[in-house]
């Protein structure tokens, strides 16, 4: 279907400011009298604070206050702490201290002396269930979302019974089944049994997350890096220990997140409450040594899937296994991606999943672009090619055979989808790409260089509902849409911003977007998080401005006589079907709206909306006609993001480098709300998978538990020069029937896609040669061409 906003490219409003340098992010605030702080990390991957002397530090010219754990809200183990007397990994925030400048903190951090008691530590989470062996807490080494913290360790048996290079299967955490995997196994034509390992590594957001901070009229005001607006106010109230409505927020840029800011971080509070305690606005700038600690990091995993495949491709059992390295505190279940994940994109006709999230004295872990998901289709799409060779069959065809569709079920409860085009998305790369001629590439050589090429699928949930929706047309004629969705910078906030326009068939010159400050009276809404905010924000703010025209057509029945059903709208009136004639202009009935008051100006407002919401319509109660509602709309399934890359490469098996000669990028994502940004989207998560794949990791010293990579420089996420000179792109664009226009979310999966049709491709130039291993580093590519045995164990993590 044709619109007249949806599927256009349009210039979103923050592009100037970007462009000119006038957007402001936290660090661009400032306010008179304002203090920075600086903090103090620890030196030591795991010890006790037994004593801080701030003396010195307290005396120097300059220096107003220290901040110790013992003056901000604690949280019970294993939650993210704000600052700590136990750190529990290198980096960890002790305490903090503010200056008239910089250099003065930071040199007051440089007196501050603390005795330290050191504890055991590990990096390394297999070592951890080792019978005997270190834990990363006093009080734990397992510990999850909806799993308490607890202590589990393997038997020696579970270790020799594995043998040399396979994840031992001991207790797991966590576990699920359906249908007959021994069955399944027994009717398989080929069995594979593969342990691998994806290494875990730092977020590296562009802009560190610095925060300023400052009370006024009993209320906190901090301006932050934030990829969300309204949901990151309740638990960042609860960081700073007051109530949501006396915390503003403002975050109106965000120099990227990749799921680290999606929610409040403890961090953020520490200026406000630096604030509260020197009385003085306080600024807290973040190092990018800093940030490398406590930006967050994607989880590791050491896993093992054992696969049965029937003659003609088909999936018939799995049985998967995960450990993943959660850092020391709660992390985010990727472990139980993994397993979705793998329901999801292959479709196993039975299957079994165990995990286990191990704690390990490295960063926090939080969610990172697919937590999990990213992470499965880096592991398991060679292991689909090494199953094609087996079974002579095409690469492209072994995905497609096993791809979901609209009948697709996932997890053990067997749900289902909204719809699901992976098949479409194949095939249109498949043909973009030119598949059939470029395998025939696949092998050729020029002196030491050969070609690879190789696919990629990936997928990661994709809408959320139970969000608010809020919308308001003033007396002027303008519609506002109020969204509290951040502003990442992937430009969803404005695009989405576009249905309520569409659904009010207003002009887009004609909009003015509210967002980046709760003093703009913003709704409730989701996270900015997870390929969520396409379907998710279409949905709130269709349901806003569906409340509007009912409003808009009761407002015209009453002042024009006849019912409201009698009327429509169009090119901002609402009119009399029999006779357009008569009509009211938008802003004539704006005015009405606040003349009637009312429901229709915001004086009432719907009972079911969230405390935020309710907060903001009644600040704008009388400002306009008020269009507002909580998306409840009918859902029967899962909305999913899919993605399929193909990559072609030319590898030198001298260096162990690669150019990436060409890349195909196809999005499932349902209605392309905005084609540019979703080229840009393509783009961005390619050049992120080429660093997953080949790239990024932490390297931590096991012996001392320190890092050996922490500036960019050293953990080298991937540049233009890594990255091929044009990313190609398509997209499958059939409209999602849970979503209002038909849109689903697709960022996470673009870069799952991109990580995996790299590693298929480095294993197809080196002929069937599969690591199981991401990143796969250029020693690795040189010792496997050379038939030399790798420089790491098997399963060894955190390793050069």
């Amino acid at each position: 279907m044709a619109y007249d906003l949806i599927g256009k490219n349009f210039t979103p409003p923050d592009i100037y400011g970007k462009v000119t340098g006038k957007a402001k992010y936290a660090e661009d605030f400032r306010a008179d009298g304002m203090l920075f702080c600086r903090m103090l990390c620890s030196p030591m991957p795991h010890a006790r604070v037994k004593k801080i002397d701030a003396s010195k530090a307290l005396k120097m010219k300059g220096v107003v206050a220290v901040l110790t754990a013992d003056e901000v809200p604690a949280f019970p183990p294993p939650n993210n702490p704000i600052l700590t007397n136990e750190p529990l990994y290198v980096g960890d925030p002790i305490l903090a201290v503010a200056a008239v400048d910089e250099t003065t903190a930071q040199d007051a951090i440089e007196a501050i002396h603390i005795e330290y008691e050191p504890l055991p530590f590990t990096v390394d989470p297999l070592d951890s269930l080792h019978p005997g062996g270190p834990t990363a807490r006093l009080d734990g080494n397992v510990a999850n979302r909806g799993i308490k913290l607890q202590t589990i360790k393997w038997t020696a048996k579970d270790f020799a019974v594995a043998g040399e290079g396979q994840l031992p299967e001991g207790k797991p955490a966590e576990e699920w089944s359906y249908g007959d995997i021994e069955a399944g196994f027994k009717q398989a034509k080929v069995v594979l049994d593969e342990s691998f390992v994806v290494a875990g590594y730092s977020h590296h957001c562009m802009e560190p997350r610095t925060a300023m901070a400052y009370w006024q009229n009993g209320k906190c005001h901090v301006f932050g890096s934030s990829q969300s607006q309204s949901f990151a106010i309740p638990g960042l109230a609860r960081y700073i220990g007051i109530k949501p409505q006396d915390l503003v927020f403002i975050a109106e840029y965000c120099g990227g997140g990749f799921g680290s800011k999606g929610a409040p971080y403890p961090q953020m509070a520490i200026p406000a409450h630096m604030a509260k305690k020197t009385n003085r606005p306080v600024m807290m700038r973040v190092s990018r040594t800093e940030e490398f600690f406590i930006g967050q990091a994607r989880a590791g995993f050491q896993g093992r899937v054992k696969i049965g495949f029937r003659e003609d491709g088909r999936i018939v059992a799995v049985d998967a296994y995960v450990v993943a390295e959660n850092g020391p505190n709660i992390g985010f279940p990727d472990f139980r991606n993994f397993g979705h994940t793998i329901s999801m994109v292959y479709q196993p006709l039975a299957m079994r999943w165990r995990g286990i999230p191990v704690l390990t004295n490295t960063p926090f872990r939080g969610p990172q672009r697919g937590p999990g998901a990213n992470q499965t289709a880096a592991a398991m799409e060679p292991i689909l090619d090494k199953a094609a060779r087996k079974l002579g069959l095409d690469r492209v065809a072994i995905r497609t055979i096993n791809a979901p569709d609209n009948n697709a079920k996932h997890g053990h409860e067997r749900a289902t989808v909204t719809s699901a085009y992976l098949k479409d998305a194949l095939e249109k790369g498949a043909a973009k790409f030119n598949w059939e001629e470029k395998k025939k590439l696949s092998g050729q050589r020029k002196g030491s260089k050969v070609i690879g090429v190789g696919i990629g699928s990936a997928f990661h949930p994709a809408g959320l509902t139970g969000f608010d929706g809020l919308v308001r047309i003033t007396p002027d004629g303008k519609l506002h849409i109020h969204t509290g969705v951040g502003n990442l910078g992937t430009y969803s906030y404005a695009g989405t911003s576009r249905v309520a326009a569409e659904a009010l068939k207003c002009k887009w010159d004609n909009c003015i977007i509210e967002r980046g400050d709760s003093r703009k009276n913003l709704p409730w809404n989701s996270p900015q998080v997870g390929s969520n905010t396409s379907f998710t924000q279409s949905r709130t703010n269709y349901v806003a401005a569906m409340d509007a025209k009912a409003k808009l057509l009761e407002i015209a029945a009453m002042d024009l006589g006849g019912k409201a059903d009698d009327y429509d709208i169009g090119n901002e009136r609402v009119f009399l079907k029999s006779d357009p004639g008569k009509h009211l202009t938008y802003a004539k009935a704006a005015q009405r709206a606040i003349e009637l008051g009312g429901k229709f100006s915001g004086k009432e407002a719907p009972q079911d909306i969230n405390p935020i919401t309710k907060a903001s319509v009644a600040a704008l109660a009388g400002t306009g006609l008020i269009g507002v509602a909580k998306d409840k709309l009918d859902i029967k399934g899962q909305p999913p993001a899919l993605a399929a890359g193909f990559m072609m490469i030319e590898l030198d098996t001298e260096t162990g480098k690669f150019e990436i000669l060409e890349y195909v990028g196809v999005a499932d994502c349902g209605t392309v709300i905005h084609p540019q940004n979703l080229a840009n989207q393509i783009a961005g998560g390619g050049v992120m998978g080429i660093g997953m794949a080949a790239l990024e990791r932490h390297i931590y010293d096991p012996k001392i538990g320190i890092p050996g990579n922490v500036e960019l420089y050293q953990c080298k996420p991937a540049s233009y020069l890594d990255a091929p000179a044009k990313f190609a792109w398509d997209a499958v664009d059939k409209a999602d029937p849970a979503s209002p226009f038909g849109a689903r979310g697709i960022g996470a999966p673009l870069m799952g896609c991109s990580a995996a049709a790299l590693v298929c491709a480095i294993s197809d130039a080196l002929g069937g040669h599969y690591f199981n291993r991401t990143p796969i580093v250029p020693d690795m590519i040189v010792n496997a061409a050379a038939g030399r045995p790798q420089s790491h164990k098997p399963l060894q993590v955190n390793t050069q």
